[in-house]
C-alpha cells in the first residue's frame, strides 16, 4: 500500500481554521508585511509588541539573568583554565618494585586506615559500655572484638608509619 496517498483525519474545526485566511478580507498581503515590519521597528525588534507591562518586565529580568549566567560561566571557565595552566601532567606513572601503581597503592592504604579507625572506634564504644555497666554480660563476639583492639591499634600505627 502506498503511504504517500494516505491522508490523516482532520475534524471540521481544524479544516475550518486551515481554510480561514490569515488577513482580513480585502487586505493586500504586501500591506500586512509592511505593517508587521513597522510594528517590529517601533517595539525595538523584539517580539514583545503584544505583551503586557508585567510580561515585558519579566522578559527583561529573564534576559538580564541570562546575561549574568553567561558572565559567571565565562569567569568560571577563565579561572578553571588558569588553574589548569598551573597544573603539570605527569608523563609516567610511578610503579612500585613489585609492579603495582603507587597511586592505587596509596588509595588502598587510605581505605585500610579508614577501615581500621572505624573498627577501633567500635571497640572503644563497646569498651565504654562495658566499663560504665551499660553492657553487663557481653556476648562471645563482643569479647572477641574487645580482644582485637590492641592488634588493630598496632596495625594502624604500622600503616600510618609507612605514609
Amino acid at each position: 500500500m502506498d503511504t504517500s496517498r494516505r491522508r490523516s483525519y482532520e475534524n471540521k474545526y481544524v479544516k475550518f481554521f486551515k481554510s480561514k485566511p490569515d488577513l482580513p478580507p480585502g487586505m493586500n498581503p504586501d500591506d500586512a508585511a509592511l505593517a508587521r515590519q513597522q510594528q517590529q521597528q517601533v517595539s525595538g525588534g523584539t517580539d514583545s509588541a503584544g505583551l503586557s507591562k508585567t510580561a515585558k518586565r519579566n522578559m527583561k529580568r529573564k534576559e538580564k539573568r541570562k546575561q549574568q549566567n553567561e558572565q559567571e560561566a565565562s569567569v568560571e571557565v577563565e579561572s578553571l583554565s588558569q588553574d589548569m595552566d598551573g597544573m603539570k601532567i605527569a608523563e609516567e606513572v610511578r610503579v612500585n618494585p613489585d609492579g603495582t601503581d603507587l597511586a592505587a597503592a596509596a588509595v588502598e592504604k587510605a581505605k585500610k586506615i579508614k577501615n581500621l579507625r572505624k573498627k577501633l572506634r567500635q571497640v572503644e564504644d563497646l569498651q565504654q559500655k562495658v566499663d560504665c555497666g551499660e553492657l553487663k554480660s557481653p556476648s562471645k563476639e563482643q569479647l572477641d572484638k574487645l580482644g582485637r583492639g590492641e592488634a588493630l591499634r598496632a596495625e594502624l600505627q604500622q600503616l600510618e608509619g609507612h605514609l
